[in-house]
């Protein structure tokens, strides 16, 4: 099964380091540029869905502004609690100037 891509927003629109919210097919996902190359995970914290794009962003690592757990926005893994679960991490495609993720399909 593979993914169904969707436009998320321009090249342009992100600026390098900065969390860039955007909703697809109404899922809260969080878009973030670190050294030319554009990640994309879902926005919600794994432990009570804190919006991460309003956290702190260092390096590569968001922190939840609700209750201090921290994800490596590469990978999604979990680096601080109190979340154990890791975010989930979309598939991106920049065509030109345009930038696609990738959701799973919908199950049947």
């Amino acid at each position: 099964m593979l993914e169904e891509f969707y436009k998320v927003a321009d090249v342009s629109d992100l600026r390098e380091g900065k969390l860039y919210p955007v909703e697809v097919e109404g899922e809260p996902v969080c878009l973030v540029k670190l050294e030319g190359t554009i990640y994309a995970f879902t926005d919600n914290c794994t432990h009570i869905s804190g919006p991460l794009n309003q956290g702190d962003f260092d390096g590569c690592v968001v922190t939840c502004p609700w209750h201090g757990a921290r994800f490596d926005v590469r990978s999604g893994e979990v680096l601080r609690g109190p979340a154990r679960q890791d975010l989930y991490t979309y598939p991106v495609k920049v065509e030109g100037e345009t930038i696609f993720i990738g959701l799973p399909p919908e199950e049947e």
